[in-house]
């Protein structure tokens, strides 16, 4: 058993520094990610953190054991846009009474969540140790652990907290080194959770812990009255709930930084007491599509759904682990422009890195040092994938090699069945783009021929010598 000293070292964002990674508990290293909000399904640039800390998740668990890493990542499965959705897609139920708005919310939430576990298994994650969901852990529990409720009381005990107007705020100024995750002075923060700046704060950045309910609106009861958490006490109750009052890692998207990491630690820190909530702070950094910001209105807005099952992104359809290398080509704090060009080429890779694994002998070899030495070092993967390349370029003369490619795509977490050509997949794609053809559609025939190239797959359009009709057979090039 490793006491730590792996050669592992994480970028903190807290300190701004990559140091080396040494867990509180070896034989238990704890992990918490922010997980979905569940109004509406996951779209790419929710895909990134998924993938990224699954990555993370797979290579503690090789250094560590599968049995000593415990990953939590939750579900937000109550937020005012999940109210906001549920009246959207149910008003009129509601309103006839033929549903409750408690009944709309479950609909909405399980519907987003199914899809979003489907989602994500697609494109190669493992699932974490544990999911909870924000309802579940409200209110005191049976088993003991962490609850909403109890850490807002806790705060109010100790000093951090106060109740005004029905609601119960987070006092920013009772901690003396607040905002030293996001580095900004006190009076420059923001209000950050979720509600506008009220006359009853006593500071312009005091966040809400806890807010009324009206009767049209889920709630629970509470020392303070009917109401519902804000949204970073919730993350602070289902961490300590499953991986203690202070842990190894904490990870999300760079956009969480501020308020909602920074808020989890003041209320973390100050409800329990201690000088730390998390050692190590991850982000990744943000995602554009084609060079913009992703955006509805530009119609450049994606889910992981669309991406996988409809031809919206380039006309076609993009297997999970296209998605998935894509997003790993580069490393994960810098940012991504997600584009067509960047997905063909994740997918011309990957068809090279499969027909290498083709030529493997069987058994089990050990992952190339080079490989491991990279995702090592702060999970460069782009690196990582220099050397797969590189192994895949010498399996045809070296049969090992393609087995080492193999055992490393096995960590990283993609599929290597084998890369033999789906003959009725090339027939399917041939018949259509005769029918576009007839049809004149020329740049989409043409788009269908070089997808087909991609593969190795070469076309020959000909005529049938007795109905003279046009007739195309094809090979693969070796």
């Amino acid at each position: 058993m490793s006491d730590g000293s792996t050669g592992l070292k994480l970028y903190n964002t807290l300190t701004r520094t990559t140091d080396a990674f040494v867990p509180i508990n070896a034989s238990n290293v704890r992990m918490y990610v922010c997980g979905p909000t569940v109004y509406d399904f996951a779209h790419i640039g929710n895909a990134r953190p998924v993938i990224v800390f699954d990555v993370l998740f797979r290579l503690l668990r090789h250094v560590y054991g599968e049995d000593h890493v415990t990953y939590v990542r939750n579900i937000t499965d109550v937020d005012d846009k999940i109210n906001a959705r549920a009246l959207r897609d149910f008003g009129a139920d509601i309103a006839a009474g033929t549903v409750s708005l408690n009944e709309a919310i479950r609909r909405v939430t399980e519907k987003t969540a199914s899809q979003f576990h489907k989602d994500v298994a697609a494109l190669g994650c493992l699932a974490p140790t544990y999911e909870p969901r924000a309802t579940d852990f409200v209110s005191p529990r049976a088993d003991g652990k962490a609850d909403m409720v109890s850490l807002i009381q806790s705060l109010i005990k100790r000093g951090h907290a106060y109740e005004a107007a029905g609601e119960v705020l987070f006092d920013t100024a009772s901690m003396a080194d607040y905002g030293q995750l996001s580095k900004r002075p006190l009076d420059e923060q923001q209000a950050g959770a979720r509600i506008a700046v009220d006359a009853h704060k006593k500071n312009p950045g005091d966040f809400v812990l806890w807010k009324k309910s009206s009767a049209e609106e889920p709630g629970w009861e509470s020392p303070w009255g009917r109401g519902r958490p804000g949204w970073h006490i919730e993350c602070s109750a289902m961490s300590a709930a499953y991986l203690g009052e202070t842990f190894d890692i904490h990870g999300g998207g760079l956009d969480l930084i501020f308020p909602h990491h920074e808020n989890e630690i003041a209320q973390s820190r100050c409800a329990h007491g201690t000088e730390t909530m998390a050692h190590v702070w991850m982000h990744n950094g943000f995602l554009q599509v084609e060079g913009k910001k992703m955006s509805k209105s530009d119609g450049n807005f994606f889910t992981i759904h669309e991406l996988m099952e409809t031809e919206k992104f380039g006309g076609r359809k993009w297997p999970g682990e296209v998605l998935r290398l894509a997003m790993l080509m580069t490393h994960y704090r810098e940012p991504i422009d997600f584009s067509v060009a960047r997905l063909e080429e994740a997918e011309n890779t990957l068809r090279k890195w499969k027909r290498a694994v083709d030529l493997a002998p069987e058994g089990i070899v050990e992952i190339p040092h080079v490989v491991m030495q990279a995702l090592r070092d702060d999970l460069a993967t782009s690196t990582a994938f220099h050397a797969l390349s590189q192994l895949a370029s010498d399996a045809a003369r070296d049969g090992e090699a393609g087995a080492r490619l193999k055992a490393a795509l096995v960590l990283l977490g993609f599929d290597t069945s084998s890369a033999k050509v789906d003959e009725d997949a090339v027939r399917d794609l041939i018949n259509r783009r005769l029918q576009v053809i007839a049809g004149k559609n020329w740049p989409e025939a043409d788009r269908i021929r070089d997808q087909l190239l991609a593969q190795n797959i070469q076309l020959k359009d000909g005529k049938d010598p007795q109905t003279g009709e046009r007739i195309t057979t094809w090979e693969v090039k070796r």
